[in-house]
């Protein structure tokens, strides 16, 4: 492996074997994000710099305000550095043009929110339709696959209303999937679930590692955060990575 280094703010740390720049499929390389704000200038993202190797599974963890959703909107093509270099695939998306990013996007990145955003007049095959219609073409039968994959076979005419928490969040997970994202970026996929329909979405997520996927997932739950093979952790902006198998660091506010 590659040696990788990692600044946090301080001295560059020495991160060897944590990840492979060779066949990185996120790579952040001093990436700052900035806002205006009413006292002046906030700085949610302080010189960040990791890789993410394909076929990874990491959780990024931090307090409330610690720069995750700031983190997430980047990784996920939604929002653009102030300063710094962004790759994913080995592409500089902030070089890309609004209309080339949303293209990007479709064809990289699965999206799996912890607010569900089903549409409530659709039903579920129709919500993970929508995916594909942004993608490309529409294919129900692919849809429905897609649900049955996921145990919700049964449930593809129903209104979101007319499922649980736990099967509104599992048709978010077939809506990421439907256009076949190498991907996943879940923030918080678990957050609004009981602990049953918790250790159904974990068990669903850890096949989808097993099957290839690149998972990027924030969580405050010790318990998902467990299951990645490596942590991220924020605090005030800064970023802290932590070795395959290493300790786990509790970052306090």
């Amino acid at each position: 492996m590659s040696e990788v280094k990692v600044h946090i703010g301080g001295p560059l740390v020495d991160l060897s074997g944590t990840t492979r720049a060779d066949c990185a499929v996120i790579a952040l390389n001093h990436v700052t994000r900035e806002y205006a704000g009413h006292g002046g200038v906030v700085r949610a993202l302080a010189d960040a710099s990791f890789s993410i190797v394909a076929g990874e599974w990491v959780a990024i963890t931090g307090p409330s305000g610690s720069g995750k959703s700031t983190l997430v909107n980047l990784i996920g093509c939604l929002d653009r550095p102030t300063a710094g270099e962004l790759k994913i695939d080995n592409i500089n998306v902030a070089s890309m043009s609004a209309t080339e990013l949303d293209r990007f996007r479709a064809d990289k990145i699965g999206f799996i929110f912890q607010q569900f955003h089903l549409i409530p007049y659709l039903s579920a095959v129709e919500n993970v339709m929508l995916a594909q219609y942004f993608h490309s073409m529409t294919d129900e039968a692919e849809a429905r696959a897609a649900l049955e994959r996921v145990g919700l076979g049964d449930r593809v005419s129903h209104l979101p209303s007319e499922l649980s928490g736990g099967e509104q969040q599992r048709v978010c997970i077939a809506r990421a999937l439907i256009n076949n994202p190498p991907i996943l970026l879940a923030d918080e996929p678990t957050g609004n679930l009981d602990a049953a329909n918790q250790a159904i979405v974990a068990e669903l997520l850890q096949d989808l590692h097993r099957n290839g996927h690149t998972i990027v997932m924030v969580t405050h739950d010790p318990e998902m955060a467990g299951l990645a093979q490596r942590k991220i952790a924020l605090s005030h902006g800064k970023v802290f990575c932590h070795p395959v198998g290493g300790p786990m660091v509790t970052l306090r506010r």
